[in-house]
């Protein structure tokens, strides 16, 4: 694995980011753990982390965000609860990890918001990817994977009750679907389009075949 990625901020090498997306029940924890044990395998210093939800001030927001409420959570505001996670997570959690050369795996970043409140909410996308820029410091993964699975497959994966995000109606997550489609054909450098329908170990082989191809990861 490459550590050779440089910091926008600092210009020292630093650790590499490796971000997941996808829509709900798209598999992104399932190839997380995969990689992350495989990392283990090789004696890589591997982080997992996700977003809404890490750390104590994570943790709050991502209740607020996820549960059920009585009175609805207006787009704006849940714009900026998202936003206010992330500016936290990059501060104390991703930046100190890569700056001391750590391979970060993140599930969901910052193609979530532009796909869950820029496509799915209809919030300004230019308005979104200059709050996103502002947040991270500049911050952008190495490489991302998308992987995209129709709405009606996804939610059927999902096991128990529906948190608030879950439970949007289906316009709703077939929007946020089209709104990452976009994304992977506007980044087709960063963004590795995996189809999430192929069985777990087949998505895997492309997962780490792409990372091979990049330079970031060695050996089989």
């Amino acid at each position: 694995m490459s550590t050779e990625a440089m910091n926008p901020e600092s210009g020292n090498k630093r650790g590499v980011l490796i971000t997941f997306e996808g829509i709900e029940g798209c598999g992104k924890t399932t190839q997380m753990t995969r990689l992350e044990a495989l990392l283990t395998t090789k004696g890589l210093a591997a982080l997992t982390t996700l977003e809404p939800g890490e750390g104590p001030i994570g943790r709050r927001i991502r209740e607020d965000l996820l549960t059920h409420h009585p009175e609805p959570l207006d787009p704006l505001a849940e714009l900026m609860l998202y936003l206010a996670d992330r500016a936290q997570h990059v501060a104390r959690i991703l930046t100190p990890a890569l700056r001391a050369g750590k391979i970060v795996l993140c599930d969901r970043y910052t193609d979530s918001t532009v796909a869950y409140q820029g496509y799915g909410r209809g919030i300004d996308l230019k308005k979104i990817q200059d709050l996103n820029a502002f947040v991270t410091r500049g911050l952008t993964p190495d490489i991302t994977f998308l992987l995209d699975c129709p709405p009606e497959v996804g939610l059927k994966r999902i096991r128990g009750d529906l948190d608030r995000m879950e439970s949007q109606d289906m316009a709703f997550h077939r929007r946020v679907r089209a709104g990452y489609l976009a994304l992977a054909k506007k980044f087709p450098d960063r963004i590795v389009l995996c189809d999430a329908t192929r069985p777990v170990e087949n998505v895997f082989r492309k997962v780490t075949a792409a990372l091979r191809d990049r330079g970031l990861l060695e050996g089989n």
